[in-house]
């Protein structure tokens, strides 16, 4: 069944599109410089990355680029950005074929964007938003975070962002009014690294990606604990361009995001990012993150 919403992608409210434009302004610049992430030809696969990837884990974006390259038979491009506004515009204007972005600007564009596949976690294509706060901090109520210095992912992530945000409204509140003051990490990592340090005394931040750190980063990810974990949401999808979604690239990238764990290199990916594979799936799979988007709209 596919996902109804109250509100299609071309009544998103002024500011979203402000924003998507900002990124696409800030992205296309940024595309005429020199970098060598960009290709410099459409002739392969350009396929965009959030920044849940970490820049420095060289050689898993390098097995990743192999793979693809491997199952696609196409020169592959990984474009990494700062921020999930500039992957969103590179997406949706077509400047790279795919990306893999999150559920949160993926309800607020469906009508421009196509879902190509969603990673499965834990036999699941679904993962959690966690608030965490210090390991020591004593309370288990999350409305003790009242006053706090609060740090947040990015504010187009769902996990890093909205979920918080749409706890905040249910309650009468907002991320202004509950918290002392709050700011930006643009990076999960660094939203337990600022709770692990005492820079901010909570933080919300992506379920997934704190259970891989918890494994391989245990003493950063031991100074925090889970003060609470969010409902079972959709999964950060891989998508399209609408337009781009029947292009050869686009199927082939699909394709081989399906086999990636019938492969021995896809499963080496795999392994590093701790994921089970990609699977199909539909957009209803974002019901529960469209319905956070309607119930911030009304709050705002």
């Amino acid at each position: 069944m596919r996902l109804v919403r109250s509100s299609p992608a071309s009544h998103v409210p002024t500011i979203a599109r402000r924003r998507l434009l900002q990124g696409l302004a800030s992205a296309t610049l940024a595309s005429a410089l020199p970098r060598p992430a960009i290709a410099s030809t459409r002739s392969g696969l350009a396929f965009g990355l959030t920044p849940v990837f970490r820049d420095s884990d060289l050689d898993l974006l390098d097995r990743l680029r192999a793979y693809l390259e491997k199952a696609t038979g196409l020169p592959v491009d990984l474009v990494s950005r700062r921020t999930y506004q500039e992957i969103t515009a590179l997406v949706v204007s077509g400047q790279v074929d795919a990306a893999w972005i999150c559920g949160y600007p993926f309800v607020q564009y469906e009508e421009e964007l196509s879902l190509l596949a969603v990673p499965v976690w834990r036999q699941q294509p679904r993962y959690q938003s966690y608030l965490i706060v210090d390991r020591n901090r004593p309370g288990s109520d999350w409305r003790m975070l009242r006053g706090d210095v609060h740090a947040l992912s990015d504010p187009d992530s769902n996990s890093g962002y909205l979920v918080t945000a749409a706890l905040l409204a249910e309650a009468g509140e907002s991320v202004g009014s509950f918290f002392r003051s709050s700011f930006y990490t643009y990076g999960h990592r660094n939203v337990v690294r600022a709770v692990a340090s005492g820079l901010a005394g909570s933080g919300s931040v992506d379920g997934y990606v704190w259970e891989v750190m918890q494994e391989l980063e245990p003493k950063l990810t031991g100074q925090t604990r889970v003060l609470r974990a969010s409902e079972w949401l959709g999964f950060p999808p891989i998508a399209s361009a609408r337009a781009a979604a029947g292009s050869a690239a686009t199927q082939l990238l699909r394709d081989a995001l399906l086999a990636m764990q019938t492969d021995p290199l896809g499963r080496e990916v795999l392994s590093m990012l701790r994921l089970d594979g990609f699977a199909a799936a539909e957009p209803d799979l974002y019901a529960g993150i469209a319905g956070m988007v309607d119930q911030l709209r009304r709050a705002t």
